[in-house]
């Protein structure tokens, strides 16, 4: 099944590099607040930390008694990294395989763009149908944390 996918556009100060190295600090990662019934991030920690960064697996518990695990499964700070979203909880295990996030870096001559895109995919017909509010609340979200981020 085709997956429904969003995509954000915002512009950095940082440069992809800075931008990636607070990524991997996972204390932050509860700055993340969801929106309206999406929830935000808890906390966060290592499951398995690589040298090389891909195959790191992170375990997320949101702030409403959900968890899942965040894979990375591309590293290369100077163009793109992007994550696997896995092992929800239901119901969302009932409606999704997995999610795909993926960050891409483009140098500005006052910073750098960054794309952050997301493809969710479904189950079924069903968790198709669940997930297209779940995506726009998904983007709102997304548009809140880049304007907390710069």
């Amino acid at each position: 099944m085709k997956p429904i996918e969003i995509e954000i556009i915002g512009h950095f100060q940082k440069s992809s590099q800075e931008i990636c190295t607070e990524f991997l600090n996972i204390e932050r990662w509860s700055d993340f607040k969801g929106y309206s019934i999406l929830p935000g991030i808890e906390k966060a920690h290592f499951e398995i930390q690589t040298p090389k960064v891909v195959g790191t697996r992170i375990k997320v518990h949101n702030t409403d008694g959900s968890s899942h695990t965040e894979e990375i499964i591309e590293w290369d700070p100077s163009h793109r990294i992007a994550l696997r979203f896995q092992e929800f909880n239901s119901p969302l295990k009932n409606l999704a395989s997995h999610f795909i996030e993926a960050w891409e870096f483009r140098k500005l001559p006052d910073g750098m763009e960054v794309s952050r895109k997301m493809a969710m995919y479904p189950r079924n017909l069903f968790g198709w149908l669940m997930l297209i509010p779940i995506s726009r609340l998904m983007k709102k979200s997304f548009e809140k944390n880049l304007s907390q981020t710069k």
